[in-house]
Order: structure tokens, then C-alpha cells, then sequence
């Protein structure tokens, strides 16, 4: 995988501007709040709208840009997030921020599932849980900097100068792109019929759901991590940003160790860790004292678990249907900002009128569905050795 490491990273860089730009308002949930006279609950409804516009944009710009090359394919979805980003860096208000907001998510949605094919494409087959943890490894870094170091630069120079920040460095994962991806030709363009067959293969309808119910359980707290920390356990600002650092190194390990364990357990008992973790993990919030060091540990512990699921589960589904992985990626990539948003929703919804202490224990309905999606997927034929 040398001679592809340097594409590798340029993409994974394009998923932490990605991943920061989706994720960042969680810990710029206070200031972006005060100095736009709204709750802090309510900026939790900005991750719902970036997701929800990824979640529904994804598969339809598979569709449309199936005949673009897949590279100018990627310029195109981070060209798109920069402009979303210096308009919210300047919004003068809400909803000014919201709509810049939708334009950043439809940037996201084209380069994120391309991106993931692309890392795909350009390794051997063996290699590829590899690559895509190489890839996917953005998002989970975007946790480990991306979110903190929003939060730190929001407290310290304005959440307008953190927006655009995030645009700068998608411009410079661009240009890396532009000059370290070979040139990828698009497959035979997808159509709507295409996607509802490729969905009617066994298992790959209950994988896509179960990607969606483990992030809508995770979304419920932590698309509101900011406002739910200051709540649960009186943390200030700088509290929330070293916790959101912890989540994201412990995040970035896991996702690390993900492509060994893969190879040693294969996927769907792999699948099976981080459900369990995670059910420990919601289970702990609820329990535990309100202690800023419970929260680093708790979060922490949360975070490996998080970094372990991704990657494991995109590998399973190019293992599933190697020939169509584009369609698959872009519906996993849709499910998981679906998820997201549905979360954030909820979320941002309950915390303001349930209070902090229902919040984790709500998030195991959906973890308990997702794992009865992952068992219906394990039970496919195809599935079965992985």
C-alpha cells in the first residue's frame, strides 16, 4: 500500500475537513449560541441539518455525477464545502448559518462516498479494510482535533475565525487531491432501479440499517456533547474541549487497531465489539457521578468502541458486493448522516425538555435495534465467513 499511502492520506485529510466541518458546532454549540441569541440546544439542530442534507443528497449524487470523473468528482464536493463554510464564517444570522450550512452538507455529500470508493480503488483487494480505515481515519481524527480545536479557537478567536479556518484547509486537502490521486474513471452510472436492487441483496439492507441505528444512538448525546457536558457534569468551555480531545484520540485508536482486529475476528463479530462497548458505554453515562474525570474516562471509553465500528463495517459491505461498492459506500455514507442527524434531532429536542439524565439511557433503544440489524446481516450466506 505504499505507492497509494500519500492518495490515501490526501483523502483522509478531505474527510477530517469533512468530518471538523460537520462535527465542529458540537463544541462551538456556546458561543455560536450567544452571539446569535438562540439556545445552545438549538445549534445542535446545525448538525441535523448538515447531516440530513448529506443523508438525502448521497445516493442522488451518485446518481447525477455517475459519468464524472471520480477525482474532479472530489474537487467538486470539497469545492462545494469550502464556499458553505466562508458563507457560515460570515452569516450575520440563524438562519443565514443554516442555509450555508445545507451547501457545505451537499459538498460533503458528494466527495464522502467517493472518497471511500476511490481509497478502494486504488489498492488491491486485500488491502482494502486498510485503506479504508486510512481514509475513514479523517472523520475519526476530525474528533481527536477537528472538534476540540474548533471549540478551543471558538472560545479564543470566534467561532466565525474557527468556519473559516476549516475552509482553508479544505482547499488545501484540494489542492493534495488535484495532485497526489491518479485519475479515476467513473463506473457505469447508477440509476435509481440500480440502487433499489443492489439494496435487495441479502444483507446489504440490514448493513446499511444497522449503520444507521448506531449512529442515531450515538448522535442522541453526542451531537449535543457541549450542551449535555455543561448540563450532566457543570463542565466550562475549556472542560468540553479536553473531553472532546480524549473522544477523539481514543476515537483515532480505535479506528487504528480496527483493520487488525478485522483480520483476526472478520467483520460480523467485529460488528459485534463495538455494539457491546457502546451499550457499556450509555449505560455508564446514565450511572455515573457527575465528575468532570468520570466524563473523560466514560467518553473515553465510548470513543474506542466509536472508532471501531466504521471501517470494519464498510470493508463488509465492498466484501459483499465488490462490484457495486460505490452504490453501497454512498447508501452506508447516507444511513450514517442520516443517523446523525436523526440523533442530533433528538438530541437537541430532549435535552432541553427531559433533562441530562434520560439522554444516554434513550440512546440503547436504537443501539438494541442496530444490534438486531447486525444479527439479521450476519445471518447472510455471503456474510457468514466474515
Amino acid at each position: 500500500m505504499t505507492s497509494s499511502t500519500p492518495a490515501l492520506l490526501a483523502l483522509s485529510l478531505g474527510y477530517f475537513t469533512l468530518g471538523t466541518a460537520s462535527l465542529s458546532v458540537i463544541g462551538l454549540s456556546i458561543p455560536i449560541a450567544t452571539d446569535l441569541s438562540v439556545a445552545p440546544a438549538t445549534v445542535g439542530t446545525l448538525v441535523t441539518v448538515f447531516a440530513l442534507v448529506f443523508a438525502l443528497a448521497a445516493p442522488v449524487a451518485s446518481i447525477v455525477l455517475g459519468r464524472m470523473c471520480r477525482k474532479r468528482a472530489l474537487l467538486l464536493g470539497l469545492g462545494l464545502m469550502i464556499v458553505g463554510g466562508l458563507v457560515g464564517a460570515l452569516a450575520p444570522g440563524f438562519a443565514a448559518l443554516t442555509a450555508a450550512r445545507v451547501v457545505a452538507g451537499l459538498g460533503a455529500a458528494v466527495f464522502g462516498p467517493a472518497a471511500s470508493t476511490a481509497g478502494s480503488m486504488i489498492v488491491p483487494a486485500e488491502q482494502r479494510p486498510r485503506a479504508l480505515a486510512t481514509v475513514f481515519a479523517g472523520m475519526t481524527a476530525a474528533t481527536v482535533l477537528g472538534v476540540p480545536l474548533s471549540a478551543s479557537a471558538g472560545d479564543a478567536i470566534g467561532w466565525r475565525w474557527a468556519f473559516a479556518g476549516v475552509a482553508v484547509l479544505t482547499a488545501c486537502a484540494a489542492g493534495l487531491i488535484a495532485v497526489l490521486l491518479p485519475p479515476l474513471e467513473p463506473g457505469p452510472a447508477p440509476t435509481g432501479r440500480v440502487f433499489a436492487e443492489v439494496l435487495r441483496v441479502p444483507g446489504a439492507l440490514s448493513m446499511v440499517t444497522t449503520t444507521l441505528l448506531v449512529l442515531a444512538a450515538q448522535f442522541i448525546v453526542y451531537g449535543v456533547a457541549g450542551a449535555y457536558l455543561q448540563a450532566r457534569f457543570a463542565a466550562p468551555q475549556s472542560v468540553i474541549s479536553l473531553v472532546l480531545l480524549a473522544f477523539g484520540i481514543v476515537g483515532l485508536i480505535g479506528n487504528a487497531v480496527a483493520a487488525r482486529i478485522y483480520g483476526r475476528l472478520g467483520g460480523t463479530r467485529t460488528i459485534t465489539v463495538p455494539l457491546a462497548g457502546l451499550a457499556i458505554a450509555f449505560v455508564a453515562l446514565t450511572a455515573a457521578p457527575s465528575s468532570i474525570p468520570v466524563a473523560v474516562a466514560v467518553f473515553a471509553f465510548w470513543a474506542f468502541f466509536s472508532g471501531l465500528f466504521m471501517a470494519p463495517q464498510q470493508a463488509r459491505l465492498v466484501e459483499l458486493l465488490p462490484e457495486q461498492r460505490g452504490i453501497l459506500l454512498a447508501a452506508n455514507a447516507s444511513a450514517l448522516y442520516l443517523g446523525m442527524s436523526l440523533g442530533s434531532l433528538l438530541g437537541s429536542r430532549l435535552l432541553p425538555s427531559l433533562g441530562d439524565g434520560p439522554l444516554p439511557a434513550l440512546a440503547l433503544l436504537p443501539l438494541a435495534l442496530a444490534t438486531a440489524a447486525h444479527v439479521a446481516s450476519s445471518r447472510t450466506p455471503a456474510l457468514v465467513r466474515n
